[in-house]
């Protein structure tokens, strides 16, 4: 089950970043990159279930919360430059 959650998420990174490259809007690319940090928490998530620790927990809960900052941070530069 790890496997195929890895793989899972894998193709997601692999589709996000294909957004976040061709994303027609700086909204866009926002969205992907906040996706790509929560794909990539997931992964942490998921390493440290399967080796059952939990080390990677602490990581992953301060970087949701610097991400959700960040991403709040961002639509408010977006909001104020006026492109969608």
């Amino acid at each position: 089950m790890i496997i195929a959650t890895s793989v899972f998420l894998g193709l997601a990174g692999i589709l996000i970043v294909i957004r976040l490259l061709i994303g027609p809007t700086v909204a866009d690319r926002v969205i992907a990159a906040d996706a790509l940090l929560v794909t990539a928490m997931c992964g942490v998530i998921v390493s440290a279930a399967h080796s059952d620790s939990a080390v990677g927990v602490d990581t992953v809960l301060v970087v949701a919360l610097l991400s959700f900052i960040a991403t709040g941070v961002l639509a408010r530069y977006i909001e104020r430059r006026g492109s969608a």
